[in-house]
This record gives structure tokens, C-alpha cells and sequence, in this order.
């Protein structure tokens, strides 16, 4: 999932500049007492501040060195990246001891004690001296980083698997409210009924079977995000064996799921109600009844189904309409399992039809 709202590109200014800022001043703080106790005489106000304000590089670095962190891992490519890590620690390294000796030689704080060196004799000596220091504090910036992303990434998943789990759980509950509607097993018994008065006991052994089926399906439908897609046909046929009898031959079923591609993993509980709302908005609609296709296929690393019905053209001139409740919110449980990396069109389809179309990436048991 690509999860809530953490951004792994995000740079927290404020918490950086107060966290170098206090090591800062913790670090001219103690070097100066240190001095001061030991019988030193310097210029204390400028050593004050030259020690401090050598952190500032180190301030500036820590993006970059986060950025590098997150865009290099030291677990992918280790020989790359570590290179890559190597060179930025010298870096910084370089600029750090620079802008040491250039507060040094600028302010001379050391006077009368030490006498300043030049620049250029000043600063490959600082910089062989901080090297390991910068090594030191590279990996802990890295550390720190990890850590807190890793929270950051926990709990962005966090949030987007309650997000989910609440939105199955709607849909459980749709199938038992709202999808398998009163009317629903009302016309199913009445159906089963007739069946029995005209002395076709066989078919309504079938039917009863089917309905019973069905239910204890939804009863205990998966709780897992994905399930396979031969199980959403399974589950797909007992509903459709039901209806098929209640419109008593005038509904004309075309299931096209090649066996191939049934162990493909698909979102639960989503080829039932894109069927039933065929059927219910579109050839419950004509009393000739019409036909419901539902097939699959795969191409370009996308598992493609379809759900149409020859019903009634949609409105605006073939012109998809806005999602109703059941679109929106299975729009809305996809975005949370691809992100953004799935389609879900409803449009007129031919001359007279209707059809739902689902895209998704296309992954196996």
C-alpha cells in the first residue's frame, strides 16, 4: 500500500536546526568552562562563538545526508551505495574542517595562548583530525533517520490497514444488508415455491441448495484484503444460480474467466455486487431480461475484468455517470490496496449495454 499520509521526502527544518543548535551551543559551552578552569586566556566571546557556529555545515548537511540515506539504502546495491556514502562523509568532512579553520583564522579567538596558523596549514590538519568524528556522526544521522521512518512507515500502515479493514467490513455488511436485500430472498422463496406447486421438486431441492450456499458464503466471506479469483467465481455462480432460476430462463449467463488466470489475487467481495447491480439496474429492467458477461483477461502486468449487461444505455449520450454508493466505495478500497495504480470505469458499452471495467496489477496465490 502506499500508505497515509507519511512522505518519506519530508525534512523536519525546525527540529533540525534546534537539534544542531543545541549541540552547538552544549559543545561551546563545555569546551569554554573546560578553558576557563584550566587557567586558559582566550577571546572567550569569539572562541564562544566560533565553536559554536562550526556546527552549522553539519546543519545544513543533514538533508542531504538524509536524502542520500533514503535514495541509496545501505541494503540495496551495498557496494554503490556505500561509495556513494564514502564520498559524501568526505565531503562534508572537507567543508566542516574549512569552515573551522576559515572561524579561526578570521576571529583569532586563541590569543594570546595559541598562536593561528594559515589557513591552508590549518585545515588539512582539522580535517585529518574530525574524519572519524564525521564517520561517527554520518551513521548516526542515518540511524536516527531509519528509525524514525520506520515508525513513520508502521504507522502509515497502521492507518491505512484500519482504513481497510473498515472498509471490508462495510462490505460484509453490505452483502448481508443491502446486497442480499429483503426482496431478494423474497422472491427467491416465492420463487422456490412455485417451482414446488408445479411439482419440480428437483429444481427447487437445487435452488434451496444454491440460496444456502450463498448465505453461508457471505456469513463467512474471508477476512484477508485479497483472495483468489477462482473464490470470487465460486462465489460469483452461487448468486448467479439463484438469480438465473428467479428470472426462469431470462437471464442468459456468459461467465469468460479462463482457468489461467483464477489464482490471481483480487480485492474480496467485488465481482458479486458489480453482477448484482447489472442485473438490478439494467436487465431487471427489460421484461425480456438480456444477458450478464463477466470475463477476464490479463495484459501489460494488469489482470482486466468486466462485468456488462445489455440493460439500459446510461445518461448523457453513452456518457459514464457518477459512481453511486457501491462504486465509491469500492473506488475507495482500492486507492488503499494500489494506490493509485488500478482503473475503474462504468460506461455505455455497444449500441445497448452497460459495462464496469476493473484494472489491477496482477499478482498470484
Amino acid at each position: 500500500m502506499n500508505g497515509g499520509s507519511y512522505s518519506s521526502r519530508s525534512y523536519n527544518w525546525f527540529w533540525i536546526a534546534g537539534l544542531w543548535a543545541g549541540v552547538g551551543i552544549l559543545d561551546a559551552t563545555q569546551n569554554v568552562f573546560a578553558m576557563r578552569h584550566e587557567g586558559m586566556h582566550h577571546a572567550w566571546l569569539r572562541l564562544f562563538f566560533c565553536l559554536a557556529f562550526a556546527w552549522l555545515p553539519w546543519a545544513l548537511a543533514t538533508p542531504l545526508v538524509i536524502h542520500l540515506g533514503r535514495k541509496y539504502p545501505l541494503v540495496w546495491k551495498p557496494v554503490r551505495a556505500w561509495l556513494i556514502h564514502l564520498g559524501a562523509i568526505i565531503a562534508i568532512a572537507l567543508v566542516v574542517s574549512a569552515w573551522g579553520t576559515a572561524l579561526q583564522v578570521i576571529f583569532q579567538p586563541w590569543k594570546p595562548d595559541f598562536e593561528t596558523h594559515p589557513f591552508l596549514v590549518t585545515w588539512p590538519l582539522k580535517f585529518l583530525g574530525g574524519l572519524v568524528a564525521a564517520f561517527i556522526l554520518y551513521g548516526v544521522i542515518l540511524a536516527v533517520m531509519y528509525v524514525l521512518d520506520s515508525r513513520a512507515r508502521a504507522a502509515a500502515q497502521q492507518t491505512d490497514t484500519a482504513l481497510l479493514n473498515e472498509q471490508l467490513s462495510y462490505a460484509r455488511l453490505n452483502a448481508l444488508q443491502r446486497q442480499i436485500e429483503p426482496h431478494f430472498i423474497f422472491n427467491t422463496l416465492n420463487s422456490i415455491s412455485g417451482l414446488v406447486r408445479e411439482n419440480k421438486n428437483d429444481a427447487a431441492v437445487s435452488m434451496i441448495v444454491a440460496l444456502s450456499d450463498f448465505l453461508r458464503r457471505v456469513a463467512g466471506s474471508s477476512h484477508e484484503a485479497r483472495v483468489p479469483l477462482a473464490q470470487e467465481v465460486e462465489f460469483l455462480e452461487k448468486y448467479l444460480q439463484i438469480q438465473e432460476a428467479r428470472f426462469a430462463g431470462r437471464l442468459t449467463l456468459d461467465l469468460q474467466v479462463p482457468a489461467e488466470l483464477r489464482k490471481a489475487r483480487i480485492p474480496s467481495l467485488v465481482l458479486q455486487p458489480l453482477a448484482e447491480n447489472a442485473i438490478k439496474h439494467g436487465i431487471a429492467k427489460r421484461a425480456q431480461g438480456g444477458e450478464l458477461r463477466v470475463t477476464a483477461s490479463r495484459s501489460d502486468g494488469m489482470l482486466r475484468l468486466t462485468v456488462y449487461n445489455d440493460g439500459p444505455l446510461l445518461d448523457r449520450d453513452g456518457c459514464a455517470v457518477k459512481d453511486g454508493i457501491g462504486l465509491s466505495n469500492l473506488r475507495t478500497r482500492l486507492k488503499l490496496l494500489y494506490g493509485g495504480d488500478f482503473e475503474l470505469r462504468l460506461e455505455n458499452h455497444g449500441i445497448t449495454g452497460v459495462q464496469v471495467s476493473l484494472a489491477l496489477p496482477y499478482c498470484e496465490v
